[in-house]
């Protein structure tokens, strides 16, 4: 043995490869038996440690499991073979998890892949899709992909943040909070824009989860992850199509069958193609308090993002900025500062006038927490 531990790399895999000659299912019992005919220590702990560490890489995140088991990561990234990249809201760490070569990354890929239902190979080289326990998947097969087959997890939260919690972990002041309390209390409609990876869904879920229990939110997803603390949630999820091209449901389609589901708050999670003028649609006939997220680098740069991606819907620019002028009440534009925390960094209204709608800064929160007020502090304070 040579002191090798237990849980070594060459017992683990000795083990693996001939539980596979023989086929059956994984059990502890199986893992004994093999590790008796090898000659090797069949400790009780030794035996739990060798199946979980099996059961994990064939059924489950392997060696990941435990990066995604901590509450504080957000992202788990694989750039390749080599170590494994996390986010807890700091920025990315390097962790002590590492990856062999790329062929164990393209087999943990291909795997998860399965999980959600997708395949991934040389013929379909990428894969998006949710996996069954929420996370959300990403991944690129090499040699699209360099400096290898990369992988991007983006982990759920197991509960939404309250709004002291974001007051807490310096997303908001004080008087931010209270803004988000009057602004989901006065029913405005409202989007959240902002980088990736800036925190605008878990802003808007922690806002979500303060709608009255007796309103109904219905939630449009490309991918789930808002999960707002709330007892009556429900929630439509696209779905790309099957490998013959077919079953594809996409938002645009999804904005209108939620329209007939009687929601008090219609929600779209994440808008970034022609179901903006579905939403826009809904927020002028009578759908108060709707609400999405939407890729902007500042909250005055919305229209124009507005703007671009109504004209792929076939809507024209003065009717889109028609519409988002009369439908939406505000945006609220968080970012991540050089520091790593997420936060809330600006409201902006629309406002119209003969050159069309624009979007116009009425508060900016400094990253110390100052508050300054803008040209459009009164018409705010006249929505709210």
């Amino acid at each position: 043995m040579g002191g090798l531990s237990a849980t070594a790399p060459e017992i683990v895999e000795a083990v693996r490869e001939q539980l596979a000659r023989e086929h059956g299912e994984l059990t502890p019992h199986r893992v004994a038996d093999v590790l008796r005919r090898q000659g090797r220590p069949v400790g009780d702990d030794a035996v739990r440690a060798i199946h979980d560490l099996l059961r994990r890489s064939a059924f489950g995140v392997g060696v990941l499991e435990p990066l995604i088991d901590d509450e504080s990561v957000t992202d788990v990234l694989v750039n390749g073979a080599g170590p494994v990249w996390v986010d807890r809201g700091r920025g990315l760490e390097r962790t002590d998890v590492e990856l062999v070569d790329e062929a164990e990354v393209r087999r943990l890929a291909q795997r998860l892949a399965g999980l959600g239902g997708r395949r991934l190979d040389d013929a379909t080289p990428w894969c998006d899709v949710r996996l069954p326990d929420g996370t959300r998947f990403h991944a690129v097969l090499a040699p699209v992909a360099r400096p290898g087959t990369l992988i991007s997890l983006r982990v759920p939260r197991a509960r939404a943040f309250a709004l002291e919690d974001l007051v807490t972990n310096r997303a908001l002041t004080a008087p931010g909070a209270r803004l988000l309390g009057d602004v989901v209390a006065r029913r405005l409609a409202f989007l959240v824009s902002g980088g990736t990876g800036s925190g605008k869904t878990t802003l808007l879920a922690t806002m979500l989860g303060l709608v009255p229990p007796t309103e109904r939110i219905v939630l449009v997803e490309d991918s789930s992850e808002l999960r707002p603390e709330h007892p009556h949630v429900v929630a439509l999820e696209a779905r790309p199509a099957n490998v013959e091209g077919r079953g594809a449901v996409d938002l645009r389609l999804l904005v209108r069958q939620a329209l007939r589901m009687r929601p008090d708050r219609l929600v779209v999670g994440e808008v970034r193609g022609g179901e903006v003028v579905d939403l826009l649609a809904a927020m002028n006939t009578g759908h108060e308090g709707g609400a999405g997220t939407l890729h902007a680098n500042a909250a005055t740069q919305v229209t124009a993002r507005i703007e671009a991606l109504a004209v792929t819907a076939g809507l024209g620019r003065d009717a889109a900025m028609s519409q988002l002028g009369a439908a939406v009440d505000l945006v609220l534009h968080v970012v991540r500062g050089e520091d790593g925390v997420r936060r809330l960094a600006e409201v902006a209204v629309p406002s119209r006038g003969q050159d069309g709608t624009r979007m116009v800064t009425a508060l900016t929160f400094a990253a110390d927490g100052t508050l300054a007020e803008g040209p459009a502090a009164d018409d705010l304070a006249r929505r709210l």
